[in-house]
């Protein structure tokens, strides 16, 4: 069964998201803000499209990408200027999930092989106006490509006729009526294009009417009902808040039978206030929202465990977590969770380079510039290797913590962050 998604499409021309491949009017000058827009109205996957056409552009355009891909709580796919393998190695390093070759160009067909055993058939899609160019290249397209973007709305029937790879559809303009009828062939997993984008506030309006028509959409499976839990004695059940990238504590609230249904269907965190008496999706009015990554409940089955995607600061008062007030501490020496000592390490790197301090080593670097730093990189890289000879293991402990140093200091020089490190090592 083929899970039917509502995907906005981003088109990226001169820095800027444009109306469509053909016209270029502007939509919105900052195509991040964009995308976290579709996301918020509960987009299931983003396209972008890079319309640029020389090679600064297509650089200043990766680069957007990238922060699209960094903040876009969705799958990204990235299209566009594809010309060779390496295109496809920038779009898919800037963090799109899958990659789009144009079947259109001869050049993006003969690279498909290729690519797609560098990569893995499910990181690679092809985009294409004419069904003929399916049937011309059939046996490739099944054997190295996932799924298939369809330009030309008025080709589904023999689209699904030659391939049953899955493919969404780009349309323009329809009536919303008739998205039902497109989502009925059985190969469309999808729709993109201006009718997404121009109606996004309706998406979940059109996922009920999807659900109405027994139309399988993307959504959360609970594992649990609500009468599975064990409520209090005010018929609600506890949940608490983690940040699943840091796993620190955020807050705590309720949920009745509704803001769990609601949570389920949005994605997002809806709980119930007791104050207010009401409904409560979390950044409504703050922009602040929590989305969904996992829900986990007690052995008891009273209480969730909610670990999350959180937007700016999860507490009222701003700060990111509502567990502020010390009441009380002994002394104890913290455990240490690696990834955080990377990150504040690299934060305090990151600072001294936009706020220089008088005497300091790294400000001396980053002075200096990138040949210093890459000169400092391979000193330390070969001291390693002569500490690794030496019986004693703390030399190699000490050697690679002077590397791990001087290796931030380049990543803070040329923008890169642990996040799209440890993303990366995830990915392969």
């Amino acid at each position: 069964m083929i899970i039917k998604k509502f995907v906005p499409c981003i088109y990226l021309y001169h820095e800027h998201a444009v109306r469509n491949l053909t016209d270029t009017t502007i939509v919105d000058t900052d195509p991040v803000r964009l995308a976290d827009y579709y996301c918020e109205h509960n987009a299931d996957e983003l396209i972008v499209f890079d319309m640029s056409e020389v090679d600064a552009e297509h650089e200043a355009a990766l680069d957007i990408i990238k922060e699209i891909c960094a903040k876009a709580e969705v799958d990204v796919i990235g299209a566009g200027n594809v010309k060779r393998m390496e295109d496809i190695k920038k779009l898919l390093y800037a963090g799109c999930k899958k990659a789009v070759l144009d079947y259109e160009k001869e050049s993006n067909i003969e690279i498909t092989e290729e690519v797609s055993l560098k990569f893995g058939k499910e990181k690679i899609l092809i985009s294409y106006n004419d069904p003929a160019v399916l049937e011309l290249h059939k046996d490739k397209i099944e054997k190295y490509i996932s799924a298939m973007i369809l330009m030309n709305p008025h080709q589904i029937r023999e689209t699904q006729s030659i391939l049953s790879l899955p493919f969404f559809v780009q349309i323009n303009q329809v009536a919303l009526n008739k998205l039902l009828e497109i989502f009925a062939y059985e190969n469309v997993c999808g729709v993109t294009g201006n009718t997404i984008n121009d109606n996004v506030k309706e998406i979940v309006a059109l996922k009920d009417l999807c659900r109405e028509n027994d139309i399988p959409i993307e959504s959360f499976q609970a594992a649990y009902k609500w009468e599975d839990f064990k409520k209090n004695s005010d018929g609600m059940v506890p949940v608490i808040v983690q940040d699943y990238r840091t796993q620190e504590v955020l807050m705590m609230a309720y949920m009745n039978e509704e803001a769990y249904e609601q949570t389920l269907k949005l994605g997002k965190m809806t709980y119930y206030s007791r104050s207010r008496q009401e409904l409560w999706l979390k950044g409504l009015t703050s922009g602040h929202y929590q989305y969904v990554k996992e829900l986990v409940a007690d052995c008891d089955m009273d209480t969730i465990l909610a670990k999350v995607s959180q937007i700016g600061a999860a507490c009222h008062t701003g700060s990111k977590s509502c567990f502020f007030n010390e009441i009380t501490k002994k002394d104890y020496e913290e455990s240490s969770n690696p990834l955080q000592v990377f990150e504040e390490v690299f934060d305090v790197i990151k600072d001294r380079k936009v706020h220089p301090k008088e005497g300091s080593y790294t400000n001396y670097l980053f002075d200096k510039g990138i040949d210093k730093i890459l000169k400092k990189l391979g000193e330390e890289a070969t001291e390693i290797v002569i500490a690794a000879k030496n019986p004693n293991p703390n030399e190699v402990k000490y050697e690679i913590s002077d590397f791990l140093y001087h290796m931030m200091v380049l990543m803070a020089e040329k923008d890169v962050t642990w996040e799209e490190i440890t993303t990366e090592l995830a990915n392969r």
